[in-house]
């Protein structure tokens, strides 16, 4: 990693905050004397924490965790900063989310705080009503609902639908399908890939099938299509850490299947219409508009810096690091613009001085009104107890789609843990 990484900031003294010099307790009572100053205008910032390998290790919570949090609430365990918790998880919901880590932390997390990388897809309103396929594990049919899905058809449902394309689970070879249902069958419009399923083998098999077949697997095409149904695909992670003492395989893992699986069959690149969850920038710009309502609703009158806290640099470094080069384009292009009008209204200079590439908008997505917001800067803080360790660092490797720049993996600073993440940037922003 880059000198600059690694935290050994004096002006900061982490040895001493974590020696015992500054306590959580202190941490807490510090926080309260600067809101309660009358002069202070209020807080601008926030946090994205990531949970595998920075809060827990498996259903094991990390030793530094419960302090780390005790330090952004008050004595009853309410919030005083922003915070938002995003995961590349995908086979659950978020209130089980939720659930789990208001048990582990001890304080009460909502729903409203957790980001699944699925959660992106409420914004994908197009595909809302399109016929979906969906893959994965754990309740995905009702999270599809939840996210506005409305005409669903799992991978386990296809199969017992049409028990002859799995030959690979000999239990299925002799059921016959249902002639009524066989007979109202609609072409699959679109797949969703929540996250990796079970029996990888049997998925692979009936979602290349589908694909090639342009959404209508009991009939063998003629020739393959051109261009393959829409793919919306939900985490990249290739790995992740859990209680074992290497690294397992994610849903990216399984994504390098079927793509190398497609590509086998067909000759062709599977493309995908949308790939979410880190370090994709729909899932950071869900996030940042998420934690806006969460700073709205603790009274925040204004959000202007994200700290990114999380273990892998080839997701959570980079994607937070693409961010905020996007979000400094983008407000530096605001700032261009209100110049551009105002020389242009006074006459004081040439407008054509003032050229820029205007941004477009993204046409697979809807932000619901009032939702959208957009921080200035987004500062990745990377913490050594998940996949990157001092004496180890992940290698340098992502999905095929998202070619890792050498300098976004790196992190604007390194911490042992989160406790240590936390009271940095409580220091930087002077609260401490």
């Amino acid at each position: 990693m880059a000198s600059s990484g690694r935290i050994l900031v004096k002006s900061l003294n982490l040895g001493d905050l974590m020696s015992g010099k500054v306590s959580t307790n202190i941490c807490k009572r510090m926080i309260r004397r600067h809101f309660s100053h009358k002069s202070n205008r209020g807080p601008e910032f926030g946090f994205l924490f990531d949970i595998d390998g920075v809060i827990k290790r498996g259903k094991r919570i990390l030793p530094s965790a419960r302090d780390a949090f005790r330090c952004l609430t008050d004595d009853t365990g309410k919030f005083r900063l922003p915070v938002v918790f995003v995961t590349n998880a995908g086979n659950t919901f978020r209130q089980t989310k939720a659930d789990e880590l208001s048990e582990l932390l001890g304080i009460k997390i909502s729903t409203e705080q957790v980001v699944m990388s699925h959660s992106p897809l409420k914004m994908f309103t197009r595909f809302h009503d399109m016929h979906t396929l969906i893959c994965g594990q754990g309740p995905i049919e009702g999270i599809a609902r939840d996210l506005g899905f409305t005409n669903i058809t799992t991978v386990d449902q296809l199969r017992d639908l049409f028990p002859n394309l799995d030959m690979v689970d000999h239990s299925h070879r002799k059921v016959e399908p249902c002639p009524i249902k066989f007979a109202n069958f609609k072409p699959i419009e679109a797949v969703i890939l929540f996250g990796e399923p079970n029996q990888w083998d049997s998925k692979l098999q009936l979602l290349v099938d589908v694909l090639v077949s342009n959404g209508m697997p009991s009939q063998a095409p003629k020739e393959f299509p051109s261009t393959h149904l829409p793919i919306l695909a939900c985490n990249m992670d290739l790995f992740w850490m859990a209680e074992a003492s290497m690294p397992r395989f994610g849903h990216g893992m399984f994504l390098t299947f079927l793509e190398t699986a497609y590509q086998q069959y067909t000759g062709r690149e599977l493309k995908y219409s949308a790939l979410l969850g880190k370090p994709s920038m729909f899932t950071y710009h869900h996030a940042d508009n998420i934690l806006w309502q969460h700073a709205q609703r603790l009274g925040f009158k204004r959000l202007k810096s994200l700290y990114c806290v999380g273990d892998n640099p080839n997701t959570d470094i980079s994607g937070a690091n693409v961010y905020d080069r996007y979000l400094k384009k983008r407000h530096s292009h605001k700032v261009q613009k209100r110049m551009k009008r105002k020389m242009a209204a006074t006459g004081s200079g040439s407008v054509a001085d003032f050229e820029f590439e205007e941004e477009e908008e993204e046409d697979l997505i809807s932000e619901g009104a009032g939702e959208a917001n957009y921080s200035t800067s987004c500062t990745s803080i990377l913490v050594c107890t998940g996949i990157y360790t001092n004496s180890h660092s992940a290698s340098q490797r992502n999905h095929r789609d998202f070619v890792l720049d050498p300098e976004l993996v790196k992190p604007k600073y390194t911490t042992a843990n989160v406790l240590e993440s936390v009271q940095l940037v409580l220091e930087k922003e002077k609260f401490l």
